[in-house]
């Protein structure tokens, strides 16, 4: 890709390709940042394999102040919010200053929290280098924290002044961590465009080739949902697809050191058992309830869980912010390609569903 991508989602560009670093240097030189002050937040792989590039190829965040908060799920949480506040106070920002977070969903996730709140809210840009970043998290403007292990409790709406994905930055990532966010295009696919699902389901995951192409086509069906629906009023909701069993997966497994699983593969979990509650109560068609199943299952390791795990998930489930009067809530595909909101789901026939996923071989 030689010439970058720009996409609208709404109140702010999305930048895609070779170009990000010279378009947001002159970005970063308009007048409307004339007075800021810059700081980037990294993790420790981030600050490894990212920060110098940055440095070197954006001049107005070559003397920037540098965050580090620790990576991975479990560090979404108070503590880093804590971190990155108390070096805003250290340094004495005032409201003209920028964060940059320069990482994957995580920091995107904390950093503009940590932003939206501090002096009633700062200015941030995103730069994520992950996958998950690059086609989800960064995108959209849903920023907050997990809160005793129960997915994004605490948080809010706050846009980004925009968003460079330099899709070069998934060579610092291993193959677990491209998978995850592979599970987020697949995702994309499957509620809203049936062909980019038919070209996807043709390659499995190893021999997947052509990124670039990949993670503009997925950013550009999120911020096209986004931009539609920001808040999430009813529209959005679509892109709970997998999610709402998926985030009870990852909270039961956020912090099993032996047994860590990234959102990705949490989500892959969620939509072969959403699938099947999609075929049973909005009759999705077997086959496609099929095709879908044989794919994930065929990139992706299956998860084992015991009984009293199956009665720990649905009790995180039963936290989910989509549940509305006590019921269950759900986004669900009524085809491939097509999604429907708010779809009450009794608890034995979710539990049905993840039984359907365990006896899966």
């Amino acid at each position: 890709m030689q010439h970058s991508n720009i996409i609208d989602a709404g109140n702010y560009p999305v930048y895609i390709g070779a170009e990000v670093f010279t378009i947001m240097e002159n970005l970063l030189h308009m007048q409307k940042f004339n007075k800021s002050r810059f700081l980037i937040l990294v993790d420790e792989n981030t600050r490894r394999h990212c920060l110098q590039k940055i440095l070197e190829k954006v001049r107005p965040l070559a003397d920037a102040g540098i965050i580090r908060i620790k990576s991975g799920e479990k560090h979404k949480d108070l503590k880093s919010c804590s971190i990155i506040w108390q070096h805003l106070i250290d340094e004495k920002v005032d409201r003209h200053t920028v964060l940059a977070n320069l990482g994957g969903g995580v920091i995107s996730d904390v950093g503009g929290f940590a932003a939206a709140t501090f002096k009633r809210g700062i200015r941030y840009i995103n730069i994520p280098t992950s996958l998950t970043g690059q086609i989800d998290a960064a995108i959209g403007g849903k920023v907050g924290i997990d809160y005793k292990q129960l997915k994004n409790q605490i948080g809010l709406f706050a846009d980004p002044q925009a968003v460079f994905i330099h899709p070069e930055f998934l060579s610092s990532l291993d193959e677990e961590h491209l998978l995850g966010g592979f599970a987020e295009i697949i995702k994309h696919g499957l509620i809203m465009d049936a062909a980019f699902w038919d070209q996807i389901k043709q390659t499995p995951f190893d021999q997947v080739s052509e990124w670039p192409e990949l993670i503009s086509h997925s950013a550009r069906i999120k911020a096209s949902v986004v931009k539609a629906d920001p808040f999430e009023r009813k529209y959005r909701k679509i892109l709970n697809f997998g999610h709402t069993i998926g985030h009870a997966v990852e909270s039961l497994i956020i912090n099993n050191i032996e047994y860590p699983m990234t959102h990705g593969r949490a989500v892959a979990v969620g939509m072969i058992c959403e699938s099947y509650l999609s075929y049973k109560r909005l009759g999705l068609a077997p086959d496609q309830l099929s095709e879908i199943v044989d794919y994930i299952m065929a990139n992706y390791q299956h998860v084992r869980f015991t009984d009293s795990q199956l009665d720990s998930i649905m009790e995180h489930m039963a936290h989910d912010k989509k549940n509305e009067q006590g019921q269950i809530m759900f986004s669900l595909l009524q085809s491939i390609g097509y999604a429907r909101i708010n779809i009450s789901c009794e608890p034995g026939l979710i539990r049905e569903s993840l039984r359907y996923y365990q006896d899966l071989r």
